[in-house]
């Protein structure tokens, strides 16, 4: 049977990275992409590189939670089951945008998209199916209001890094909470940290410090593929297997506090997406 693997953001940096990595591995490769008639080249691309064509595109919105559904509703009618979901896609805005399901725009595609994907295809994972989602050492910053949190992403006025703080908080609340709710299915859950990556989202939209990192800065930060070797890691090896609940950067499992593991506001998290995505679970 062949052994099926969906990454988000798979036209990106690390995305494309991780998908090719599944390519290479023998998995029929989906890569999820925002538009998907731009990312026809990565895919020629990732082709060419791998010597493999078993990789096709499905377009997915992060920010509209029917384009999500969507998307789900496809890869059902396709396939019965899954083996990987990478929830890599994720956006760090520029400034205060809503979604057409009145969310904050970074919180629908870092948090509340991934998580309703993941929901959505649960029912096609088994044991030894991996779930890994991409989080990031702000987590720490992170503090989460409600109702503020869904549709402002942060109470009082909107800085970027803090919202996507929050976001990344979410989502690894969200990793440990999955992995206790499936573990009994053998299904694992895992977050990983990629450090600091040279990719596209890290710029500070200002004239003359972004020209000068590229220069000075991004040439000592890591590539997209070292940035996305331990979620690699955590999709395909071998000693990963049972391995669940964990955040891990570097490739070494990072001892989370008991402040996160048994945070105050996890069930609350669930019960309040599960409120803005209960619709479109039905």
């Amino acid at each position: 049977m062949k052994k099926i693997a969906i990454v988000t953001g798979a036209n990106g940096g690390m995305g494309y990275e991780e998908a090719k990595e599944a390519l290479l591995q023998g998995y029929h490769t989906i890569m999820a992409c925002y538009c998907p008639s731009k990312s026809e080249a990565r895919r020629q691309q990732m082709i060419e590189e791998t010597g493999c064509s078993d990789v096709e595109i499905l377009g997915l919105d992060l920010s509209n939670l029917q384009s999500v559904r969507n998307f789900a509703d496809q890869i059902k009618a396709k396939f019965d089951h899954i083996d990987v979901l990478m929830n890599n896609a994720g956006t760090l805005e520029t400034g205060l945008h809503t979604t057409v399901d009145g969310l904050e725009r970074t919180v629908s595609v870092n948090y509340v998209g991934p998580y309703l994907l993941t929901r959505l295809l649960l029912p096609l994972m088994s044991k030894g199916s991996r779930i890994v989602n991409m989080s990031s050492c702000t987590y720490m910053l992170g503090k989460l209001q409600f109702p503020e949190f869904f549709h402002k992403g942060r109470k009082g006025f909107w800085q970027r890094i803090l919202v996507y703080s929050n976001t990344k908080l979410a989502i690894t609340l969200f990793t440990l909470d999955l992995a206790k709710r499936v573990k009994g299915q053998g299904v694992t859950v895992n977050a990983a940290d990629p450090g600091v990556v040279n990719t596209k989202i890290i710029h500070l939209q200002n004239t003359i410090i972004d020209p000068l990192a590229d220069v000075f800065f991004r040439p000592l930060i890591r590539t997209p593929r070292q940035g996305a070797d331990t979620a690699i890691r955590l999709m395909f090896d071998k000693e990963k297997e049972g391995q669940t609940g964990t955040f891990c950067r570097s490739n070494k499992i990072v001892k989370l506090g008991d402040r996160y593991v048994h945070h105050k506001q996890m069930q609350t998290l669930w019960d309040e997406t599960e409120k803005i995505v209960q619709k479109f679970l039905a």
